[in-house]
């Protein structure tokens, strides 16, 4: 079977890769947030902080006051997956394009299931 982003016109490849990276990046704070201060020294927590920051700041204004701010990062991330799950297959005319038909998660499973397929036996 052929993968979903060797079909697909490059751009929307490419801009389901971006906000895809996006809203797991802002995934990851939220998760990392449930151990960690958003002030810690550790890397992975800085680096979560200083990309995702810019992204929280565009969409302050219609976050609602009342979440709290471990959850926001989460807030935003369902409106990049809402973008990913409509607006994409519309620009591609799909009515639907699917659940599990996202290019990035595509790509990653096929390269798990490369990696760890082969000991799984039916």
């Amino acid at each position: 079977m052929e993968s979903l982003a060797a079909v697909l016109p490059w751009w929307i490849v490419a801009l389901d890769y971006v906000l895809g990276a996006a809203m797991w990046t802002l995934i990851g704070r939220s998760a990392m947030n449930i151990f960690l201060p958003v002030t810690s020294p550790f890397f992975f927590m800085r680096a979560f902080v200083k990309l995702t920051d810019p992204i929280l700041k565009v969409f302050s204004p219609i976050t609602p006051g009342f979440l709290i701010e471990p959850v926001a990062p989460l807030y935003v991330a369902w409106f990049f997956f809402l973008v990913r799950f409509y607006a994409v297959p519309w620009l591609l005319g799909y009515s639907v394009l699917g659940m599990l038909s996202f290019p990035l998660e595509g790509e990653v499973a096929a390269v798990l299931y490369d990696l760890f397929g082969s000991t799984i036996r039916p």
